[in-house]
């Protein structure tokens, strides 16, 4: 029995410029946290000959071919794993929260499989094997990020060239700016579901035909990821809780789906409580609303005001270990 633990994510900054409509013309460049909220898988030989899968649905089946779940499906089969397997997943946070849930899936799954056929990936293997199963062969609108944080762990920079080949930079920030994070960053579910598709096929489209307005501000969000490390090295974290308004001003200009006018007056109420910033962790459209708060006073006053909108706060820490077994019976 094989139990692998992969991380969520959040977004620092250059998100959007991992998706290969933006990469292949102009390469991307992103700045990406791994969050304390986790995606567990199991796998597990079965006595009988045949396939079973649990999730959200139970799904037993004699062939691969069978099988609904699509990232399990093409994992099997790209692994070549002979029937008789039982593979079940868990996990902290809910689906479509915008925290990388699909990728983290993809990553925990292959490094179970792996690991279960006695087989060693570096994370980059595992993260760009994900990436080829979501996006290569499934066809899904998604782009590399999620792969390689839920891979990696820690806080990384992503330099990714047009041929899609990715230079990976993994940083260790001293106590004080974490804990400056850690504390200033403050993340409230809206309880809004959404899939991140939509808009992510909308970016696409948009940067493949050059629109104008969608192709200038990624350029500018890209520069925001590059300005987002240079700042954090410094010390400087006051500086990034200001750049997630800009991030998120410039975002709004991609999709009218980014946001709604009920995420929007939570954001106001945000910025009215001490808020330097904020954005909807993601695509957009739902899931967590992050904002940046330096003011412990401040921070009181947020809890109270999100919480009588119905939001309710989820506190995260940088989670620094990548995927990895955390049960290995064999």
């Amino acid at each position: 029995m094989i139990i692998t633990r992969t991380p969520f994510r959040i977004t620092l900054g250059g998100g959007g410029t991992d998706l290969p409509s933006y990469y292949e013309k102009y390469g991307g460049f992103l700045v990406s946290a791994a969050v304390n909220g986790y995606m567990y898988i199991l796998v597990n030989k079965r006595f009988e000959s045949n396939y079973q899968i649990k999730y959200s649905k139970t799904e037993t089946v004699e062939t691969v071919d069978e099988i609904v779940h699509p990232i399990v499906r093409e994992s099997l089969r790209m692994l070549e794993i002979d029937r008789g397997i039982e593979i079940m997943s868990m996990a902290d946070l809910p689906a479509e929260s915008g925290l990388g849930s699909s990728g983290s899936f993809a990553v925990g799954l292959l490094n179970a499989l792996h690991t279960f056929k006695r087989q060693w990936r570096s994370p980059q293997d595992l993260a760009e094997e994900a990436f080829h199963i979501e996006a290569e062969i499934l066809k899904e609108p998604v782009g590399k990020q999620d792969q390689y944080i839920a891979a990696y762990g820690g806080i990384i920079s992503m330099d990714i060239a047009t041929d899609g080949k990715v230079a990976v930079k993994q940083y260790q920030f001293g106590p004080d700016v974490m804990d400056k994070f850690e504390s200033n960053c403050m993340y409230f579910h809206t309880g809004i579901r959404r899939k991140s598709s939509a808009v992510l096929t909308h970016q696409t489209k948009s940067v493949s035909k050059n629109d104008a307005v969608v192709v200038d501000s990624m350029h500018q969000i890209k520069e925001i990821g590059r300005e987002c490390i240079k700042k954090l090295e410094a010390g400087d974290v006051d500086w990034f809780g200001e750049s997630l308004h800009m991030h998120w001003e410039i975002k709004k200009r991609i999709s009218s789906n980014m946001s709604d006018p009920k995420i929007d007056g939570w954001y106001e109420i945000a910025r009215k409580n001490g808020a330097l910033g904020g954005k909807i962790i993601g695509a957009g459209g739902g899931g967590f609303l992050m904002v940046y708060c330096p003011d412990s006073r401040d921070r009181s006053r947020m809890r109270k005001a999100m919480k009588e909108e119905g939001l309710n706060e989820v506190r995260f820490r940088i989670d620094n270990e990548g995927t990895k077994p955390i049960a290995n019976i064999n």
